[in-house]
């Protein structure tokens, strides 16, 4: 639910902008939304004792010298009691940033670790596929086979050894 209301937000927040000032508020919501990680934090910015004027004061002060989009932003959420999507709401700004630069991320999941030269391979495949700037990481983890996750793109392509087997027995058994 939050990332629908992020997601209204950051509409409204990036129309007419160009990247390089997104980008700016896009830096001074990071700044913001680290602070989310204290717990002392975040019991300050969903106590009902705390005032909202009060909260919204506190969130500006991380910032040195921002722009007014973004304090009108803080001041807009903490009227609406909706200070905590801000880490939601730098998800979404990061995600339409990357669109805009036509440079996406993505995750190599296997069983073991792939070499630098591989990894760079795949990125160059899939780049080139897509028509996109990309750049994966790896992820080592129990999957049997090798999975590509690029989720902002909606692109998972994967091949799993498990499911290869059952493939070539029903293939076998339909066969006879």
């Amino acid at each position: 639910m939050n990332d629908l209301i992020a997601k209204r937000y950051v509409k409204a927040l990036i129309d007419g902008k160009d990247l390089q000032s997104a980008t700016a508020v896009c830096s001074d919501l990071k700044t913001i939304s680290s602070a989310f990680g204290e717990d002392k934090f975040v019991s300050i910015v969903t106590s009902s004792e705390v005032k909202s004027s009060d909260k919204v004061e506190l969130i500006i002060s991380f910032l040195d010298n921002s722009s007014d989009d973004v304090k009108n932003l803080i001041k807009l959420l903490g009227a609406n009691k909706r200070l905590n999507i801000i880490p939601d709401i730098v998800c979404e700004l990061e995600t339409q940033i990357a669109k805009m630069n036509n440079s996406y991320t993505g995750v190599v999941y296997t069983n073991k670790e792939l070499s630098a030269e591989y990894m760079s391979s795949i990125e160059a495949q899939f780049s080139k596929k897509f028509d996109v700037t990309l750049s994966l990481s790896q992820d080592v983890c129990d999957y049997d086979g090798i999975k590509v996750d690029i989720d902002s793109l909606g692109v998972e392509i994967s091949f799993s050894k498990d499911r290869l087997k059952s493939q070539m027995i029903d293939h076998i058994l339909k066969a006879v």
